[in-house]
């Protein structure tokens, strides 16, 4: 089936469907067994009636003195005062649209908050925050909104500032699109829980999500397949249901500065020169057999399919990368670099004289002759990259973060070689794992990965962070992302956020357990606890 004509926005459909708070089994033609449900019989408790004096703060603070028998009531003339951006953000989270005294922002560098850090102050005249940058004030609202419940703050005094200064998720779109709302949606569940990384997973084998004004077709026809996988991969059943969409350049432009006043900054990833086959679908000049055509891949697992080494396919990304970071401001661009199959380069004669020219060993270091063009290139911009740990061998672009992903092993490695990085070993953070083995689990790409291993991760202290992975291929609605990714990211955001001496698995879980309410409240369709 042939696609429709022109790119394709995603944001048409309606996200509050796939939220939808029921399980339904699977009839073998989509790729999640069951559907999430909502959690509403949680056992989780309030502060206001729990006799323990630590609240349900997910995650938790760096020192809190709360009074449990003294609160503040925001009664219906309560508002909020401060920098108007972060007090709209908080009348609109914290149902306070009074003009009355309520709560007060304040900027304010003391010099020991840091970038991120914040006070918060609850007395009988309401709430008080101070912090040196509106991301600060941000994250003390996020605190204000987990504490009030029934309108009702504690006393007392928390002061707070985060381990980490990377603390994200992946959300992978390109094997399934999720709609626009939801990525609005998922900034605000990454706000809540003071995670301050969205990295957008845009391109790859099975679609093509960012518009290219320059090069159309990369919507128009990388942006569709003709089907999807059913059950798992290795099945080899597909369906014949045209899968695809695309986010305008306007859109995403949107997105990013909603999830800036939220203290999210959004990463783009344009993963190069490998999982770049349905670029190629669509410009079959980009690859090592110019002459076929390809189509977008449907199967999961890594394509043999990767950009040839020509000059004129290096200035196709260039190209791409500069309308990419006319729309994404933040420092760093993902430039992949990840699960590069050699195989055409090594039967290309354009690619062994690329070779030869560069003073390579072989073909197979094409990998890190790619990744220093795009580098060198987005440096002119301003820009650093970020690179899958398979760069550790083919040398690293100068100023590059490495995202080491393969193991725990491959973290010690960049971090050995005096690499900045950013640890995200599959083992503890890939999200689309299932929790357990059970055979009533929705269907996975692996397993098991409970929630307790997650939070039992240890990032080395000199990285910059650490996220949680949420690759797509078997998540293919909002909803099973939702399923996947709570509340084992709650963990993950107290991996960054918390200093390790300060986290303890039994005060977590009893943390968490008064944390779902709001994630009911919010209709968030987490996996229950077990």
């Amino acid at each position: 089936m042939a696609p429709p004509p022109g790119p394709v926005s995603v944001d048409e459909a309606r996200v509050d469907e796939a939220l939808r708070d029921q399980r339904t089994r699977s009839t073998g033609v989509r790729h999640v067994t069951e559907e999430p449900q909502s959690a509403s019989s949680s056992t989780g408790q309030s502060v206001g009636d729990s006799p323990d004096p630590t609240p349900a703060l997910v995650p938790r603070p760096l020192s809190l003195r709360l009074r449990p028998d003294a609160f503040w009531t925001a009664g219906p003339e309560a508002g909020v005062r401060g920098p108007a951006e972060v007090a709209a953000l908080a009348r609109e989270l914290l149902d306070l649209t009074g003009s009355g005294p309520g709560v007060e922002l304040t900027l304010v560098d003391d010099g020991g908050l840091g970038e991120e850090g914040y006070r918060l102050t609850v007395d009988d005249s309401g709430a008080r925050a101070f912090a040196a940058t509106a991301t600060g004030l941000v994250w003390a609202v996020q605190t204000l909104r987990q504490l009030l419940r029934e309108r009702r703050l504690p006393h007392g005094e928390i002061v707070d500032r985060p381990r980490y200064a990377w603390r994200g998720s992946l959300l992978d779109v390109a094997r399934h699109a999720h709609p626009l709302p939801f990525l609005y949606r998922y900034v605000d569940l990454l706000s809540l829980h003071k995670l301050n990384t969205l990295h957008l997973h845009l391109t790859d084998d099975q679609g093509w999500r960012f518009e290219v004004k320059r090069y159309p077709k990369l919507t128009e026809i990388g942006g569709f397949r003709t089907g999807s996988m059913i059950g798992h991969n290795r099945d080899g059943r597909r369906d014949d249901v045209l899968h695809g969409g695309s986010y305008t350049q306007a859109e995403l432009r949107d997105l990013v500065g909603y999830a800036a006043r939220r203290g999210v900054r959004i990463m783009p990833e344009i993963d190069a020169p490998g999982h770049m086959q349905a670029a190629i679908s669509a410009y079959p000049w980009l690859g090592n057999r110019p002459d076929r055509q390809l189509p977008v891949r449907v199967e999961w697992g890594i394509s043999r399919h990767v950009l040839n080494a020509r000059e004129r396919t290096v200035e196709f990304v260039r190209d791409v990368l500069d309308e990419l970071v006319d729309v994404f401001p933040f420092e760093f661009v993902h430039i992949g670099g990840d699960e590069v199959p050699a195989h055409e380069w090594l039967a290309s004669p354009e690619a062994r004289e690329r070779a030869a020219a560069e003073r390579l060993a072989g073909p197979e270091e094409l990998l890190g002759w790619w990744s220093r063009r795009l580098a060198s290139h987005l440096a002119g911009h301003g820009r650093r990259v970020a690179v899958w740990d398979e760069l550790i061998e083919q040398g690293v672009p100068e100023g590059a973060v490495i995202f080491a992903w393969q193991n725990d092993e491959r973290v010690g490695l960049a971090e050995r070689g005096g690499h900045e990085l950013v640890a995200v070993p599959q083992q503890h953070t890939y999200l689309d794992y299932a929790e357990s083995d059970a055979p009533d689990e929705p269907l996975a790409i692996g397993g098991g990965l409970p929630l307790s291993k997650v939070y039992s991760y240890r990032p080395p202290k000199s990285a910059l962070g650490v996220q949680g992975q949420l690759w797509s291929e078997y998540l293919p609605t909002p909803a099973a992302v939702e399923w996947r990714a709570f509340p084992r990211l709650a963990a993950i955001a107290e991996i960054g956020w918390t200093a390790e001496d300060e986290r303890d698995p039994a005060d977590f879980e009893r943390r968490l357990r008064g944390h779902l309410p709001l994630l009911d409240e919010l209709n968030v369709g987490y996996r229950p606890l077990r």
